[in-house]
């Protein structure tokens, strides 16, 4: 049976190439700020592009962040890209000021250390065997990065999978936690191997 999947429109965030990705990669999708629709939905999409602190303020204008956890909680899926990845940690650090994130992850989202910023462009990744966004993954697997922050601090979830990827230093290029799983690329963006991630993570729902 399709699986239904809800992009959470807060305002912010690649939703038509992400609406586009995810329905070539099999799911029934809507856009939709509805938190009924997400809550009832098979698997929830938070996108997100720009600074940390606006995408948190979309995401409290409409009340997202109960809903969110409560599917977390319940063991139902919920996928974060780029921004809407970082917003899902404790906090967020640009520019010198702090936002509070969703705290569904721990830990915070921090500038990248490297000599060229932002991260722009396909890189390669280093996945754990056990990851199941990555599985089935050509060893030189590129996906499309565009960041200048990255999470750190997963080190409090020691049965989190953690795929990393290198801009001068290791960073964190996707997560998964049970339910829960955040790419900091862009797999609407990635070609082939951003399709397999999405429809790998929709076999999941």
């Amino acid at each position: 049976m399709t699986k239904r999947v809800v992009i959470l429109d807060y305002g912010s965030g690649n939703l038509r190439s992400a609406e586009r990705a995810l329905e070539r990669a099999g799911a029934d999708v809507t856009v939709t700020p509805d938190l009924t629709a997400a809550a009832e939905a098979d698997g929830v999409v938070v996108p997100g592009v720009g600074a940390y602190a606006a995408c948190m303020a979309g995401v409290e204008a409409i009340d997202a962040g109960p809903m969110l956890a409560a599917r977390v909680a319940a063991g139902r899926p919920v996928l974060g890209i780029c921004v809407g990845a970082q917003i899902l940690f404790e906090f967020g650090d640009e520019h010198g000021t702090v936002t509070k994130g969703l705290g569904l992850f721990p830990g915070g989202v921090t500038r990248l250390t490297a000599e060229r910023i932002p991260h722009m462009g396909w890189n390669t990744v280093s996945a754990p065997s056990e990851s199941r966004l990555m599985a089935g993954m050509p060893g030189d697997a590129r996906f499309y990065f565009v960041h200048s922050y990255a999470a750190s601090g997963l080190e409090a979830l020691s049965d989190a999978v953690v795929t990393t990827a290198a801009h001068d230093e290791p960073f964190v290029a996707a997560v998964e936690h049970g339910a829960l799983a955040a790419a900091q690329f862009h797999p609407e963006k990635s070609g082939d191997t951003g399709a397999l991630l999405l429809r790998n993570w929709i076999s999941g729902l």
